[in-house]
């Protein structure tokens, strides 16, 4: 029997996603003005980007970066550890840290890579990580790359979260969850969650992407949000490339842990790390969210103003009170057709199809941003109320529940 080609394998497989719908391209931003980017030739108003505070072009960073590069140049040169720990990189770390209210921080060039770098760091085989169903995708990665013993509840299930630490007593563990969910936009019941990890002795390790910046007092995310800090939650990732408009991650937390992460977490380690001119970006940035709370207020306004025009439209959105609305349509071909119809009336707004998120759950990912006005989501709804959307005008739209079904595998289970 001859050997099977691996080749011939990618080709069947990428045959079978574009049979169902699934298959993913690229587009080319040629030119970006906030959230007008120009693509392939036409003007489009985005609404799919993860620029939550519209941060990523503010003058104040931009020259950041154009001046910190002209003294330290392009790259870091090396990783942390040989000779790419810039100042930059530490005062980047003192300053987050600060902000937030944690004794240390660390860099990393993304939050897949701060993921990563965690959970290796803190599990073996021996040991005992329990996640949310809807946990994305590199924290699940993280957790089975340490070789540990990997249990998910279901989403947002502070007591079945409970049960699955009780499941094995005798093994360290770490409770990981996302703050914010990047497909729902809901946020984690982290105040029974950071109970159950108390009562069980279980380290709580908070994702907050997409929390950061946007939400809480201050901006300080979905932990600060629910009255919570170091004490209850004492491992919390922040990301740079959302809220910030930036680039890079920070993992905060005690110092045992981060110092022990800097001598052994192998993404860490083997890498070289972010641009000293990326730091001194995110520096401004950081500093503007202080110095703008208005951005945040607006952004506030915008998400009260699409979710009551959705609901007076009958769209069916999910319930979600940050910038990610999903609005349900179920079927891959459908929501793919729906996003180029948007297209074609000049909006930008992403088709998520599974394995990204579980069978029957494809939709369109709007997010909104402070760069948008209420005009730009005024837009958006009238162009929604076209696409024949509204709950009882397709038998395929209805929002199902958030809860993956069992056997169903998303992104983050592949």
């Amino acid at each position: 029997m001859s050997r099977p080609s691996l080749l011939t394998a990618l080709a069947a497989a990428r045959a079978e996603r574009a049979a169902q719908g699934r298959s993913r391209v690229r587009r080319t931003v040629e030119q970006a003005n906030g959230v007008r980017l120009r693509i392939d030739g036409h003007a489009l108003l985005s609404f799919c980007s993860n620029d939550y505070l519209g941060l990523a072009q503010h003058l104040d960073s931009t020259a950041a970066l154009q001046e910190a590069a002209a003294w330290h140049g392009l790259g870091a040169t090396a990783s942390h550890l040989v000779c790419g720990h810039h100042a930059e990189h530490a005062a980047l770390e003192y300053e987050l840290a600060d902000f937030l209210g944690y004794p240390k921080a660390l860099l990393f060039g993304s939050g897949y890579l701060a993921n990563l770098a965690v959970l290796q760091t803190l599990l073996s085989a021996d040991d005992l990580c329990v996640q949310d169903r809807l946990n994305h995708a590199c924290l699940i990665d993280g957790a089975r790359l340490a070789g540990c013993a990997l249990k998910r509840y279901p989403h947002a299930d502070a007591e079945a979260a409970l049960r699955q630490l009780r499941s094995r007593p005798q093994a360290a563990a770490l409770l990981a969850t996302d703050g914010v969910f990047s497909m729902d936009g809901d946020t984690a019941p982290l105040q029974p969650l950071a109970l159950a990890a108390r009562a069980e002795n279980a380290l709580f390790y908070v994702d907050d992407a997409h929390g950061f910046g946007v939400i809480g007092p201050g901006g300080r995310g979905s932990v600060a949000a629910a009255g919570l800090g170091v004490k209850q939650v004492p491992l919390l990732m922040v990301t740079l490339g959302k809220a910030l408009g930036g680039y890079g991650a920070a993992v905060c937390g005690p110092a045992e842990v981060i110092d022990a992460m800097v001598e052994s977490a192998r993404p860490y380690l083997y890498t070289t790390a972010l641009p000293p001119a990326l730091a001194a970006a995110n520096r401004a940035a950081l500093r503007t969210l202080q110095a703008e709370p208005w951005r945040r207020y607006h952004l506030a306004g915008l998400i009260a103003r699409f979710t009551r025009g959705a609901r007076r439209l009958g769209l069916p959105i999910l319930e979600s009170s940050t910038a990610i609305q999903p609005l349900m349509v179920g079927d891959s071909r459908a929501a793919l057709a729906a996003s180029e119809a948007l297209q074609a009336r000049g909006l930008l707004v992403t088709a998520i199809r599974p394995p990204t998120v579980a069978e029957g759950g494809a939709r369109l990912r709007i997010t909104l941003s402070a760069a948008h006005s209420e005009g730009d989501v005024d837009r958006l709804l009238q162009a929604l109320a076209g696409l024949g959307l509204a709950i009882g005008e397709s038998g395929s739209n209805a929002a199902p529940p958030r809860t993956t079904a069992a056997g169903t595998k998303t992104e983050a289970q592949l």
